[in-house]
């Protein structure tokens, strides 16, 4: 059965005064305060009541309750079992999700009940929701300036091992026999029993390739790779099996991994070990987890990109009181490039009325495509350019140019002869011959000499990437660039507060799942700083308004359906009641 508390409508009374008056002070300084302020009204339970009965099982944990739970397990990077006890015993807990009662219906949440409501937000989608909520309504009461965000990249290392390449083999082929073993017990008994007995040995949990020598890693490869081979053919035709996830493992690592002949070799296999350099980065790292891969930068696992407000104030107190805000934390696999990376993200904010019209990131996301693609949605990305030149070249943009991109004068004040535009857009400036052979800086000028004149060739989009080289040597870039380090800073407090580096799950759901949930974690820990501030400065957050009406809707509902509160009321608290009245207006 659903079961649901409107934490949108002010109380009858104000059962907040009940830690007492220091200790409630402490707790609205706390992380706690913007979480019950601003993050519990707007968490998303008309979405989830829908996997719920309104009239049939037992009552379910309050709905509002158990998402905040997940989000506060996530920020303060605890296992189940911890957070389990932290909600039945920790009052800051109880503060943030409006837990004033003493009951374990109210304090006390089972391992099933998070696994399944874990379960229902990653299959569903529910963390984006839940995480775009959150973000949109921190914005909205700290008046978060989104026109300038950074982006930069952390990665993600989930709770796998690091096989080697002989590991990778001897897992999916031991995966595959299990699964075949539990749900074809007849096909797989009439496989070899020195094969079965290999892979899937009683005595050894390891495997029998667990400790291979260096020196016979080169026969081992040769011998494993045979026998998933064979596997794999084997069960090639039967379409019950071809479906089967475990089954379809050793053909991604055949084709990863090995070469496969249509016949024998001369040394009587048909399946050759690809060289290292060859295996794509892509590659399954481990059975355990498909979704995960290689970056040669950051190894294993996944990547999140992390991308933020900031404030280009000098003033230290002007920062203090500016909410830096996680806008975006979209996880992917370690292979993909941060270049790759930027437009999806853009696009998320940019769907949540969040779209910066500056964004900083580092070299990796500055690729003329980009700075394209970010200028068609009204973004200026500012990001250095990619690679070096030799001081002693020049190119076509070192010389003086019109407004429509025709050459006016050369690096040594030489006028050309004329210049053409051709249809593709590329254009070809003439010049004097006799003046551009006796010039000093002919060895490296680009000109190139022809049967009549000298001619440079270029086209605008040659022009730019000079161009934005000499505009990364100006003060103005310099000093707009340095922000970016920021970033580096964020991802230090993104680790340390919720331990995003090494997360206790595997797959891309569930990475993506803990990523988002640990920046929302990090927005409200900023939020309680920054509210602090300015409480100190005597600017605070904006309150949420409350529609007035409301508040007697709840009162009528609460007299109509129980006459013993209209007695409570008018005998035993009179002057609460006069309070809470008060108190609404």
């Amino acid at each position: 059965m659903i079961t649901v508390k409107d934490h949108k409508t002010l109380p009858l009374f104000d059962s907040r005064d009940f830690p007492g008056p220091g200790r409630r002070q402490l707790l609205d300084s706390s992380w706690a305060g913007p979480f019950r302020e601003y993050i519990l009204p707007v968490l998303p339970v008309d979405k989830i009541a829908p996997f719920f009965n309104k009239s049939f099982g037992r009552p379910a944990k309050e709905l509002h309750t158990v998402p905040g739970v997940l989000i506060l397990q996530q920020t303060h990077d605890l296992t189940d079992e911890e957070t389990i006890y932290q909600l039945a015993f920790n009052v800051q807990w109880h503060y943030a999700l409006s837990i004033p009662e003493e009951s374990d219906a109210v304090k006390y949440i089972c391992p099933k009940t998070l696994f399944s409501m874990r379960k229902i937000i990653i299959e569903n989608g529910l963390d984006n929701i839940l995480s775009d909520d959150t973000t949109g309504a921190l914005a909205k009461a700290s008046d978060a300036d989104p026109s300038k965000q950074r982006i930069d990249s952390v990665r993600i290392k989930p709770n796998m091992k690091k096989p080697g390449r002989i590991g990778i083999f001897n897992r999916s082929i031991c995966k595959f026999l299990t699964n075949l073993k539990r749900h074809h017990r007849g096909d797989s008994d009439e496989l070899p029993e020195e094969l079965t007995r290999k892979y899937l040995p009683e005595n050894n949990k390891k495997g029998c390739f667990s400790q291979v020598k260096p020196s016979e890693s080169e026969k081992t490869l040769k011998i494993v790779s045979s026998d998933l081979h064979h596997l794999f053919e084997c069960f090639r035709d039967r379409e019950d099996i071809r479906s089967v996830h475990s089954y379809r493992l050793p053909g991604r690592v055949l084709k990863e991994q090995c070469i496969v002949k249509e016949s024998a070799d001369d040394n009587g296999g048909k399946v050759s070990i690809r060289p290292p350099k060859e295996i794509p980065s892509s590659s399954l790292q481990n059975p355990s987890d498909p979704d995960a891969a290689y970056s040669g930068h950051k190894g294993q696992g996944y990547q999140v990109q992390v991308m933020e407000t900031f404030c280009d104030e000098d003033d230290e107190q002007i920062r203090e009181q500016t909410l830096n805000l996680i806008t975006c934390a979209e996880a992917g696999p370690a292979c993909n490039s941060d270049s790759d990376a930027l437009m999806p993200a853009v696009n998320s904010v940019k769907e949540r009325g969040l779209l910066p019209e500056e964004l900083i990131g580092d070299t990796l996301y500055g690729s003329q495509e980009n700075v394209e693609k970010a200028a068609g949605e009204g973004v200026t990305l500012t990001a250095p350019v990619m690679g070096i030149t030799e001081k002693s070249s020049l190119t076509p943009a070192d010389s003086e140019f019109s407004d429509n991109s025709e050459v006016c004068r050369c690096p040594q004040n030489q006028e050309p002869v004329s210049v053409r535009k051709g249809k593709k857009g590329n254009f070809s400036a003439a010049s004097d011959s006799s003046v551009c052979g006796n010039c000093p800086q002919k060895k490296d000028c680009p000109v190139k000499e022809g049967k009549k004149h000298h001619y440079l060739r270029y086209s605008e989009k040659s022009l730019r990437i000079p161009q934005r080289r000499a505009e990364e040597q100006t003060g103005e870039f310099k000093d707009n660039y340095r922000w970016r380090a920021g970033a580096e800073a964020t991802m230090s407090e993104y680790d340390a507060r919720t331990g995003v580096k090494h997360l206790r799950v595997r797959g891309y759901k569930n990475v993506q799942y803990c990523a988002r949930f640990k920046a929302v974690g990090v927005n409200i820990f900023r939020a309680a700083a920054v509210r602090n501030a300015r409480k100190r400065g005597k600017s605070p957050f904006k309150r949420p308004l409350f529609p007035f009406f409301r508040f007697f809707l709840t009162v009528k509902e609460q007299i109509m359906n129980d006459c013993d509160v209209l007695r409570f009321l008018s005998h035993n608290h009179a002057d609460d009641y006069k309070f809470c009245f008060r108190k609404a207006a």
